[in-house]
């Protein structure tokens, strides 16, 4: 891939670095680590903001091996 291609793709972004991550956690976001917290016998702390959804959705996708 070249340089110019590997530019252009979408890169991730640290949840930390989110402009909306301090607010409340998204309706798809809770359905879908509710789900993978299921699966992983884990509990989903109360009041998530969406960044800490997403950091914890990237950690039980590993758990669980849906990542």
């Amino acid at each position: 891939m070249s340089e110019k291609e590997q530019v252009n793709q979408n890169p991730e972004k640290d949840p930390d670095q989110w402009v909306t991550g301090d607010e409340p956690i998204t309706g798809p976001q809770e359905s879908y680590l509710n789900t993978l917290a299921q699966e992983a016998g884990e509990e989903v702390p109360a009041d998530l903001t969406k960044a800490q959804a997403s950091e914890m959705i990237d950690k039980l996708q590993g758990e669980t091996g849906r990542g």
